[in-house]
């Protein structure tokens, strides 16, 4: 059974550890789905981690649909999350609810998330009061991160925490049924996750917020490019990759594969009359 934003909820209330992770295309979703995670984002880190480019604000629109739908077809349990991305939602709340719309009707997916940004609590209501779920997310956002002061970490000192906490406790006043917590400190999450009624889920952000988040590619070894603080790699599927693949090539070179088992032959008697027609 597909689980919901309100059993999601629910399990705050019920102390119940949310887990969260990122896939992006139909094979991964499936295997997350099948190790029973609760959440799939499609994330615009696909931008980094799928495609190659150098930031998140390139992926486009049309890019995250089509990817969305996959993972939504890949999945039967967990509740998918399409990321909006940069200038989907930022240039007035109607394109931000028209955006919306193609993430959940498009391609299916059962919320969407938005970055905080000045005008994130107008097109929050906006994309609420058209029914469709929203989660936040505050502290690093990368799609501004050029805008942001300091180091990544947000919530350092006092003025940016209390910054802090009021955005989340405004994401909720505004609908969001949940908030990202990335790079912030352990102590302000907690804060944070206590101080209001919706899910926290911390990327970054300490063990004391509702559930936890990570970009599949990074916990499981396939991206190389950098390896933020937060991740935990827990499988080298990197290296494993490249093993199968030098495997494949040294049979390739050997005439080792294919083997008679993965060919297909022809009867002895019709290859004869062949024979024997040429």
């Amino acid at each position: 059974m597909r689980l919901t934003v309100s059993s999601i909820i629910e399990k705050k209330k019920n102390k119940e550890k949310i887990t969260m992770l990122t896939a992006y295309d139909f094979s991964f979703s499936t295997m997350v789905d099948a190790a029973g995670i609760d959440i799939i984002l499609v994330g615009d880190s696909m931008a980094n981690v799928i495609l190659g480019m150098d930031s998140t604000t390139e992926i486009s629109l049309d890019e995250m649909i089509n990817h969305s739908a996959a993972v939504v077809k890949g999945s039967e349990r967990a509740l998918v999350v399409g990321d909006m991305p940069y200038c989907s939602y930022q240039i007035n709340p109607d394109d931000a609810v028209d955006s919306a719309h193609r993430f959940f009707h498009d391609a299916g997916c059962h919320a969407v998330k938005l970055e905080w940004f000045d005008d994130v609590l107008k097109a929050t209501a906006q994309i609420v009061h058209h029914n469709i779920p929203v989660m936040g997310h505050i502290g690093f956002t990368p799609q501004t991160a050029d805008k942001l002061v300091g180091s990544k970490v947000q919530g350092k000192d006092i003025e940016t925490a209390h910054r802090l906490i009021e955005q989340a406790r405004a994401l909720e006043a505004a609908g969001c049924f949940g908030i990202v917590l990335e790079c912030v400190p352990w102590q302000i999450a907690k804060i944070i996750t206590e101080d209001i009624q919706i899910p926290t889920i911390g990327i970054g952000a300490g063990v004391h917020c509702d559930g936890q988040v990570l970009v599949l590619n990074d916990m499981l070894g396939l991206f190389k490019r950098f390896t933020p603080k937060f991740v935990k790699i827990y499988e080298d599927l990197f290296s494993a990759a490249v093993s199968g693949i030098q495997k494949y090539a040294d049979e390739v070179r050997s005439g080792a594969f294919p083997s008679e088992k993965e060919s297909f032959s022809m009867n002895e008697e019709e290859f004869n009359k062949l024979k024997e027609f040429l």
